[in-house]
């Protein structure tokens, strides 16, 4: 449990249900409202050098990290990515990442269990923005608290793989709520488990009726097309 976020206390995550510390409650609003400042401050620092950036999201596992390495691959004579890493410990998506070719920052955030603006603050400035299109935020992982917390990127993407079951818009509702794209990972292992790909994007839908949506597998490549089109036409809009 991240001892700043407000994850023990169920409002703070889209519940009605009052807390019973009022002071506390005061706390982390006022938390909330610094970190909604300097997220603001992020992207307006991204839109002056014209980058577009996504916040990506999703469950431990999901393939958040092989993603950014197939897209860096894809982009590799069209667009400049640069990463910012989050992580509970250790580097090795950032090596990952490294030996792309691409920048990047490592985020090592101990026990919290989400990025926040002001961690990703620190990581633009790491980036040779200058010379980028695009900056990848991979948040820690997890289907919670990432979600209350605005970090100042333009779109939020999140992963679910077909391993972790269709049922997880309707069990982590505010996850699929913010988000912009939800992209369902591993679907050459649809055959082996009892995922219904057709329930689990009308459950997003009905949380989020705007939420664009793609099928994708980084081993067979199906759906890496759509994605790169997709990046494509966010990133021309940031240009105009």
């Amino acid at each position: 449990m991240c001892k700043d976020c407000g994850c023990s206390i169920p409002e703070f995550h889209g519940h009605e249900h009052p807390a019973k510390d009022k002071k506390t409650v005061e706390v982390l609003t006022k938390i909330l409202d610094q970190n909604d400042k300097q997220a603001e401050s992020n992207r307006e620092h991204f839109n002056r050098h014209g980058i577009l950036a996504v916040n990506l999201m999703s469950s431990p596992g999901s393939g958040k990290t092989t993603l950014l390495e197939k897209t860096i691959e894809m982009f590799e004579d069209e667009l400049n990515i640069g990463v910012i890493e989050g992580d509970l410990e250790t580097n090795r998506d950032a090596e990952r990442i490294k030996s792309k070719g691409a920048p990047v920052y490592q985020i090592t955030t101990g026990q919290a269990c989400h990025l926040d603006a002001f961690m990703v603050h620190e990581g633009i400035h790491h980036l040779p923005l200058d010379r980028l299109d695009v900056v990848f935020v991979e948040n820690v992982g997890n289907l919670v608290c990432p979600a209350s917390y605005d970090i100042g990127t333009h779109l939020n993407v999140v992963l679910l793989s077909v391993p972790e079951g269709d049922d997880k818009p309707a069990k982590y509702p505010v996850m699929f709520r913010s988000a912009d794209l939800l992209i369902i990972t591993k679907i050459d292992l649809l055959p082996y488990f009892d995922f219904d790909i057709k329930k689990a994007g009308e459950e997003a839908r009905k949380l989020n009726p705007k939420i664009d949506i793609i099928h994708l597998s980084t081993k067979t490549g199906e759906g890496l097309e759509k994605w790169k089109n997709y990046l494509k036409m966010k990133t021309a809009l940031r240009k105009i």
